[in-house]
C-alpha cells in the first residue's frame, strides 16, 4: 500500500511539473524542501538514522537546485545574497546531519520559509517574467 501511495504521489508531482510555470516549479521546490526538513526533524527526534539521511539528502538536493537556478548575471545583489543564504543553509543542514541538531533544521526552515513568503508574494501578472532563474 505504501509503495502504491508513493508511486501515485510521484506521478502527481511529475504531472504538475509538466504543466507548471517556472514560478510554480520554484514554489514546489520550496515546498518540497520544507517538507523534507520537517521529515528530517521528525527522524532526528525519533532516532531514525536511515530516514534522517534520506530526507536530509533530499532537502540538500532541493536547496542546491534552488541555488543553481539563480541567474547571477541578471540577479545582481539579490542573487548573490540568496546564493549566500543557500550556502549557509547547506552548511547548517550538514551540521544537523552530523550532530542530530534539531535547532539547525529549524534555522534552515525559518530562512527558507521567509524566502518562500517573498516568492509567493510575487503577483501573478509578474510570474511569466519573474522566474527564479531570470529574476535572480
Amino acid at each position: 500500500m505504501r509503495k502504491s501511495l508513493q508511486s501515485y504521489r510521484k506521478v502527481s508531482v511529475e504531472s504538475e511539473i509538466s504543466v507548471a510555470s517556472p514560478h510554480r516549479i520554484i514554489q514546489m521546490m520550496f515546498e518540497g524542501a520544507l517538507q523534507r526538513l520537517a521529515q528530517s526533524r521528525y527522524a532526528i527526534e525519533n532516532n531514525d538514522i536511515a530516514n534522517k539521511g534520506i530526507y536530509i539528502g533530499k532537502a540538500v538536493g532541493l536547496i542546491t537546485g534552488l541555488n543553481n537556478s539563480l541567474n547571477m548575471d541578471a540577479g545582481g545583489d539579490i542573487a548573490s545574497n540568496l546564493s549566500d543564504l543557500y550556502d549557509f543553509m547547506l552548511r547548517r543542514i550538514s551540521e544537523a546531519n552530523m550532530n542530530n541538531d534539531i535547532q539547525a533544521i529549524d534555522d534552515v526552515s525559518d530562512i527558507l520559509k521567509t524566502i518562500k513568503e517573498g516568492w509567493d508574494a510575487i503577483p501573478p501578472e509578474k510570474h511569466h517574467m519573474a522566474s527564479h532563474s531570470e529574476a535572480m
